[in-house]
């Protein structure tokens, strides 16, 4: 009896000590960490799944090769692992990890005798291979549900790229044209895993072809016996993430190409060449239709005007990506010599035109991309697998670059021009003549107007708005000089031809109480005068006019201003606080 009491004691004292420490866990342990786990357990899932698969093809081929690189990947493991908690080469351990992981996943699908229909193993792999798949989405699902993701400018995680590899070495178990095949689809792949990372218009377009193609006439092309739980577990693994990204990445558009538009311009310009490669690729891929001897007469006729459509198209859009790496090049100049901290590279894009570039080349691109699906839709293969390869990189390459111009121009700002006009403001009696000031108050005046005339200059600089001019005149401007120079300032165009997207005029001056500007002579302008230039030098174009007025009359033309139909015109005012006490009050500093 007091052996059943005292253990009864010892349990319970455990159970308590136990619970105890549990609540203590729970409450450092926060829900990354119990993620995290969740994560693990998807990791191991999948690598008793590999095991567990490579052993059955083992026992049912009996094949030393296996046996081999079974024993070769547990050492692997087993060096991941000393490298991750003994050396703190966490990012080598990891790299190692997944290029082991996407080699196994590529021996499981592409060694698949027909012997292992009825394993058991083989079967249990491959339910483990779903559970795995199925861990990992909901892993990667509550990451992103309760907000534990951390999204970085990235194009390919080291994990990606690692996997794409070694499933690309596992390859090289076929048939060298059946290799170069599937290298060609992983490089596909990871265009698309691009495409949807970067949010790009057409990603979901591009996602559609890749999967109903590979799936399909693809893998059938191939002639050969695919495991296709390994496939579906491969390449769901890999598109999981950026699928997922693409509806809850909170990125902007600058942050999600940072990688691209912060690169050095030697290695953008390199880049045209394995573009140039696939382009090239695919139209000899697409040409080799042209060999079959059932073609009709008219199919040869209609190959070459596609041929010459396509070939100036892409030639367009190789000279399109050329000139925005230039532009790129340029803003990159820009921005380092203001220093980082002064401006950032989405001003100084916006400053060098680089949103009319955009929109242009999207156009362009679209042509080209239009072109290419012409070309694969009359010499389509469903036989070849290099040339359905080739269509699906060419696709997402194309997707990716229409993608870039389409965000770009949506997102950047466009270019901005500024005049100011300054005419220090005097004291008038009641009856509007002007008042004799003292010296000191005379000074005070041009101290402050030119201050003014300091800020705006600095306002121009500090935005990156091109500065037509600053006037300062203290003995006031007549109409016909000051119409000139607005009709000039309104007829100014970008660089580039175009004109610029938004024109400021700021105006610190005398006006009467209708808002009417006070010039010299007794004459003044009318805001329907301004709004006539403004039409008249506008025409057409969608460019906008922002008038920036201060002073004391204002609130008129802010009224009337929104009566106008027809451009696009603001004007920004401001009125005058009346206080409880005049005499705390400072006095108003109009100019």
């Amino acid at each position: 009896m007091k052996m059943c009491r005292f253990l009864r004691y010892c349990v319970s004292h455990c159970l308590h000590a136990a619970m105890t420490r549990l609540e203590e866990v729970n409450g450092e342990v926060s829900v990354w960490s119990s993620l995290r786990w969740l994560g693990y357990l998807a990791g191991l899932n999948l690598l008793v799944a590999i095991c567990l698969g490579l052993y059955a093809r083992w026992e049912g081929t009996a094949e030393s090769a296996l046996l081999v690189t079974f024993i070769l990947a547990l050492v692997v493991l087993g060096i991941a692992i000393v490298l991750y908690y003994y050396f703190n080469m966490e990012r080598v351990s990891l790299i190692l990890l997944h290029l082991w992981y996407g080699f196994l996943l590529g021996l499981l699908c592409f060694v698949n005798p027909a012997a292992l229909e009825e394993d058991v193993k083989e079967r249990a792999a491959n339910y483990l291979l779903l559970a795995s798949l199925a861990l990992r989405t909901l892993w990667a699902l509550l990451e992103r549900m309760l907000g534990c993701t951390r999204y970085r400018p990235a194009f390919l995680t080291s994990a990606e790229r690692s996997e794409l590899v070694g499933f690309a070495a596992a390859s090289t178990v076929l048939q060298s044209q059946q290799s170069v095949s599937v290298a060609v689809l992983v490089m596909a792949l990871a265009v698309v895993i691009l495409t949807l990372r970067m949010k790009v218009f057409l990603a979901v377009l591009s996602f559609t072809c890749f999967v109903a193609i590979t799936g399909g006439p693809f893998i059938k092309s191939l002639n050969i016996t695919t495991n296709p739980f390994a496939l579906s577990c491969f390449f769901s693994q890999l598109i999981c993430d950026p699928l997922m990204d693409f509806y809850f990445s909170g990125l902007s558009v600058t942050e999600r190409w940072r990688s691209l538009l912060v690169s050095r311009a030697l290695w953008r310009r390199l880049s045209l060449l394995p573009l140039l490669l696939v382009e090239v690729g695919f139209i000899i891929q697409a040409a080799r239709r042209l060999s079959d001897s059932d073609l009709g007469y008219l199919v040869i006729p209609g190959f070459v005007v596609c041929l010459l459509f396509w070939a100036i198209c892409h030639m367009v859009f190789i000279i399109t990506v050329w000139g925005f790496h230039t532009k790129l090049s340029d803003c990159q100049r820009l921005c380092l010599s203001q220093g980082p901290e002064d401006t950032s590279l989405d001003k100084v894009m916006a400053s060098k035109g680089m949103r009319h570039f955009c929109l242009i080349s999207e156009r362009l691109v679209f042509f080209a991309l239009v072109s290419s699906a012409v070309v694969a839709a009359l010499c389509w293969q469903a036989s070849s697998s290099i040339f359905m390869g080739m269509f699906l990189l060419n696709l997402s390459l194309e997707c990716l670059f229409h993608g870039l111009f389409y965000e770009l121009g949506n997102s950047l700002g466009g270019t901005c021009v500024g005049y100011a006009v300054v005419i220090p403001t005097n004291f008038c009696s009641p009856d509007g003549q002007p008042v004799l000031l003292p010296p000191g108050q005379v000074h005070e005046l041009n101290r402050r107007s030119t201050g003014m005339l300091s800020n705006i200059q600095r306002f121009f600089a500090c935005h990156l708005i091109e500065n037509f001019g600053c006037d300062y005149s203290t003995s006031g401007v007549t109409l016909e000089a000051l119409q000139a120079k607005i009709k000039s300032f309104l007829e100014l165009r970008t660089a580039d031809g175009p004109r610029h997207d938004t024109y400021v005029i700021f105006y610190s001056g005398h006006t009467h109480r209708s808002g009417e500007w006070a010039l010299a002579g007794g004459d003044v302008l009318r805001l329907d005068q301004l709004l006539e230039w403004w039409r008249e030098k506008n025409g057409s174009f969608c460019s906008r006019l922002i008038l920036v007025l201060d002073c004391d009359n204002s609130l008129p033309w802010v009224r009337e201003v929104r009566r106008v139909e027809g451009p696009y015109v603001a004007v920004q005012g401001a009125t005058l606080a009346r206080g409880s006490s005049v005499a705390l009050e400072d006095p108003p500093q109009l100019g």
